[in-house]
């Protein structure tokens, strides 16, 4: 990511009152880890939900609506760049699934 893109990651960080330092980074990682798990644990967190979220993981969900926030909050062109991040992981993410095969 461009140093002015950090720069002011890092300014809205400091300034706004739902972010501490490093929530962004934070975010964008857990967001990226959480498109990347194996699908059967991504159908079962949509199937049963996954409880630990509550007590002892960032919901990825609560991440990636984080990531919406700063991207609004961001000058148009450093939103650009975080959008084209978060763009691949979305990517990911709405990846169809591949057909079931029970065999």
């Amino acid at each position: 990511m461009p140093s002015r893109v950090l720069s002011e990651i890092s300014r809205l960080e400091r300034t706004r009152n739902y972010l501490q330092p490093g929530d962004v980074g934070a975010a964008l990682r857990q967001w990226r880890d959480y498109v990347h798990r194996p699908e059967r644990e991504l159908w079962r967190d949509y199937e049963w939900g996954n409880p630990y979220w509550y007590c002892c993981e960032p919901d990825p969900a609560e991440a990636r609506a984080l990531l919406d926030t700063v991207m609004r909050a961001l000058s148009p062109r450093s939103a650009r760049e975080l959008r084209r991040i978060v763009g691949r992981f979305d990517a990911v993410w709405n990846r169809p699934s591949p057909p079931y095969d029970p065999g």
